[in-house]
């Protein structure tokens, strides 16, 4: 039994226009030395869509892809914007949650992760979707509120306070985790 982080969506083109997804670069940043050092999983799950246009599905995404080459697959607005060592995991996903469609699952169980600390942008889109996920696939979850955010803080506090708890998600700090003893993924 093991943990893993899920860092999503904190990638250079969303931190440089989307001015709420700022504020949890502090939180984040502080705890992926402290999970990493408690031999935590580390997962960034980034978005990028084919620059021509094929894995687009509705309006939402192809809004997404409008915006330029901000979410456009191989620009530099797609990277991860946080450090990334060689133990982490970096997922590609092309979709809201980030099992869809990914590989994700399967890095998880081949680790032996049965628990998932979930941070990232937005709460009600990434954080949520992944969460919902997540539970239908029997991971344990705890989502960190400072290390999530959204466009809308009402939404946020909503999703966090409410929503989440009734999914049997803990809800605690970037500060408060990993809980001393966390489990640990074998390498």
């Amino acid at each position: 039994m093991s943990s893993a982080l899920i860092v999503g969506d904190l990638q250079v083109g969303i931190l440089d226009n989307y001015p709420f997804a700022k504020a949890v670069v502090p939180p984040v940043t502080e705890l992926l030395s402290r999970a990493r050092a408690a031999g935590v999983l580390v997962v960034f799950v980034r978005t990028a869509f084919r620059a021509n246009g094929a894995d687009l599905a509705g309006e939402v995404f192809a809004a997404f892809h409008r915006a330029g080459n901000l979410f456009h697959e191989g620009s530099p607005g797609t990277e991860v914007a946080l450090e990334v060592t060689a133990d982490d995991v970096v997922v590609l996903k092309r979709r809201t949650s980030a099992f869809a469609g990914t590989d994700l699952d399967l890095v998880l169980r081949a680790r032996g992760v049965d628990s998932l600390a979930l941070t990232g942008v937005a709460t009600s889109a990434m954080v949520a979707a992944t969460l919902y996920d997540a539970s239908d696939r029997g991971y344990e979850l705890t989502v960190l509120r400072d290390g999530c955010a959204d466009p809308d803080p009402a939404v946020h506090e909503l999703l966090v306070n409410t929503v989440f708890p009734s999914r049997g998600a803990e809800i605690v700090t970037c500060a408060q985790w990993p809980a001393r003893g966390a489990r640990t993924a074998p390498r």
